[in-house]
């Protein structure tokens, strides 16, 4: 056995690069600032001699997968904006309205839903919120209903799939299930989730809801045709992660093969160049995950792994859960749920799956308490103020201090019950 002499000063460290890599986050800099403080942040963390080599390196093998994923999973979401996809299902949801709030704010839910579930959670805030506020414009209906259901959905609904959300591909490692059985075990407490998120958000957005439509505001915008070749390529990618998984296919490669083909398809048809391809890869974001992960690694070999190890409980019952959901909810809300999945699933796999799907409910349901929960959330708001439309820091946590908890309680009792 090898013995590190470690400075207890030095535990501190990885504490402040964590803070600075948050704060990059939020702040939201250029590509370049971005990757400079990620690479000087884990460099100042391996300086310490908290992690060796074998560790780090560990990390990096497990991480890798991860990042390649969400490079490919993004150009892909990119090439169907680009295609028009996103704007061709949210005219398609404008029309079936017929001008009815309600009736619009039922398509968007389930239309952010869907996009979550299988582009994953940033295509919802990134490219589908912009398009349902143009929905609404178009039907001179409020944007706040369309607006919430989209950052609910975003975090809520990334349950379903592996791919729904970088989370639950991290915790796929430490999970005896593949892909499809993680579909299985995770749909029927999606469903009780979306029941519960929508029932609240009814309640909390009835009165814009119920607001009178503008005079022939309704059916004058056109109707796009659904672009056909993203829309198979996506099918074919979501089937090709189910038919891979029992094999120990990464499904950064079926992402990385739809990303070729669409690539190459929309450059024919000159909707991109190959710079536009990288830049919507956000390169420079992947190196900034895999410096947070290494800055995550040395705490968690510190101080606030010990912590958190004592604090989770033992059996798996619905309280036994309940309080697993909630440490990974509190963690998420301070650390991002991403820094809080690679902290929290590793002292949590010992105790079995149930208990690992236990923390992705309140990583991935519990990061819509507040703005800190995710970066979604955080890239949410940003969109809404470059379109002119910033939300309230009020009315967001008066649906996320509301919507969560019971959809949290609702979730692991569901959980309780399919496991």
């Amino acid at each position: 056995m090898v013995y590190r002499l470690r400075v207890p000063t030095l535990d501190a460290v990885p504490v402040v690069a964590l803070v600075v890599l948050l704060v990059t986050a939020y702040a939201h800099p250029s590509a370049r600032a971005e990757l400079s403080l990620g690479l000087g942040a884990a460099a100042a963390t391996l300086a310490t001699g908290i992690l060796g080599w074998s560790e780090v390196e560990a990390t990096l093998r497990h991480l890798a997968p991860v990042v390649l994923f969400l490079a490919t999973i993004l150009v892909v979401a990119d090439v169907c904006a680009r295609a028009g996809l996103f704007t061709a299902a949210a005219a398609r949801v404008r029309d079936a309205s017929s001008g009815r709030p309600a009736r619009l704010f039922t398509g968007v839910f389930l239309l952010a839903a869907a996009v979550t579930a299988v582009l994953s959670l940033d295509a919802t805030v990134v490219l589908l919120t912009p398009v349902v506020i143009g929905a609404a414009l178009a039907t001179g209906t409020s944007i706040r209903p369309g607006a919430q259901a989209c950052v609910r959905m975003a975090n809520s609904a990334s349950l379903l799939l592996p791919v729904s959300n970088l989370t639950n591909l991290l915790a796929m490692p430490h999970l005896d299930l593949t892909f499809g059985g993680f579909a299985l075990v995770m749909a029927p407490v999606l469903a009780v989730v979306l029941v519960v998120e929508y029932v609240v958000l009814r309640v909390l957005v009835r009165r814009d809801l119920s607001a009178p439509v503008h005079p022939g505001a309704a059916g004058q915008a056109d109707t796009p045709p659904l672009p056909p070749v993203p829309l198979v390529v996506v099918g074919l990618m979501l089937a090709g992660f189910g038919v891979g998984s029992p094999f120990g296919v990464d499904p950064f490669w079926i992402s990385g093969a739809a990303a070729v083909v669409l690539v190459v398809w929309a450059h024919r048809r000159g909707l991109l160049g190959a710079a536009d391809a990288v830049r919507a890869a956000h390169p420079a974001f992947a190196v900034f995950v895999l410096c947070l992960g290494v800055v995550v690694a040395a705490l968690s070999e510190g101080f606030l792994g010990d912590w958190v190890s004592d604090l989770l409980p033992g059996p798996t019952g619905f309280v036994d859960l309940l309080v697993i959901a909630l440490i990974a909810t509190a963690l998420a809300n301070l650390l991002t749920n991403l820094s809080a999945t690679l902290l929290l699933l590793p002292l949590l796999a010992p105790l079995g799956d149930t208990a690992v799907l236990a923390a992705l409910l309140g990583l991935n349901i519990g990061s819509g308490l507040t703005y800190t929960g995710s970066l979604a959330n955080l890239l949410w708001r940003r969109g809404l103020v470059r379109l002119g439309e910033p939300p309230s820091l009020r009315e967001f946590h008066r649906v996320s201090l509301l919507a969560t908890p019971l959809s949290l309680v609702a979730a692991v009792a569901a959980l309780t019950l399919v496991t």
